[in-house]
């Protein structure tokens, strides 16, 4: 298990999160810990593309810099985060997930990410 991976585990350990993924900027997979039916390399180009697109709109409508993103689905949720100017992490979460502590675990490992990068 590499660096990497290690975080990403922690952070699944928190109570809700059902996996996690860290991708390059350019869409390309870093880690991962995802469910077994998952795509990873779809997943990553999804999340670099949001997470491009999501800086250009809160850039043009002047709402500062982006700090994550989070979609919601019937059954979960999505929630895409920046990890300093090298990196997306993105964290999947059942329906039943308490968000405030989600949000909490995901900084937690922003952090440890970015000194990593």
């Amino acid at each position: 298990m590499d660096k990497y991976e290690a975080v990403l585990q922690e952070l699944i350990k928190a109570g809700g999160i059902e996996g996690a993924t860290l991708v390059s900027l350019d869409g390309l997979p870093i880690a991962s810990v995802l469910p077994p039916d998952t795509e990873e390399d779809k997943v990553a180009a999804m999340s670099a593309a949001i997470l491009s697109l999501g800086e250009r709109v809160v850039e043009e409508l002047k709402k500062g810099n982006l700090e994550q993103i989070t979609i919601k689905g019937d059954n979960g949720y999505i929630v895409i985060t920046g990890i300093g100017r090298d990196a997306v992490l993105t964290t999947l979460a059942n329906a039943d997930a308490k968000l405030g502590l989600i949000y909490m675990e995901i900084r937690k490992a922003q952090e440890k990410l970015k000194e990593l990068i």
